[in-house]
């Protein structure tokens, strides 16, 4: 009889603890008919690096203007890194952006902004 008694209360222990803990999880109150899809925007971009020249190549598929940025940081601490100016990649457009160190390439990136 003990032993049944021990056994009930644990059940019943065990069954008010998962049911406290289920309820103190919390739960998403934000609807997904309320969010707004982002607007897709900026031009798909491959970089090359041939030794010390970076050739990189950008088309935008959307029907908004990006303006592109070739940015190449050298290895060198003496060699100076280098920002293209703003090109425009207009829609269903690709564009061609070089750059050079004297010696090795650090890094390269590209910066998007959108078209005025």
């Amino acid at each position: 009889m003990r032993l049944s008694r021990r056994l009930a209360s644990t059940t019943v222990a065990v069954a008010l603890v998962l049911l406290v803990s289920y309820e103190a999880i919390p739960h998403a109150r934000v609807h997904a008919a309320e969010t707004e899809p982002e607007e897709l925007f900026g031009a798909a971009c491959r970089i090359r690096v041939t030794g010390s020249h970076v050739t990189a190549y950008c088309h935008n598929p959307y029907p908004e203007t990006d303006r592109v940025s070739l940015h190449v940081e050298c290895a060198r601490w003496w060699d100076l890194d280098s920002d293209s100016s703003p090109v425009n990649a207009a829609p269903a457009q690709t564009v061609r952006l070089t750059g050079r160190c004297w010696k090795e390439v650090g890094s390269v990136w590209i910066s998007h902004r959108r078209g005025s």
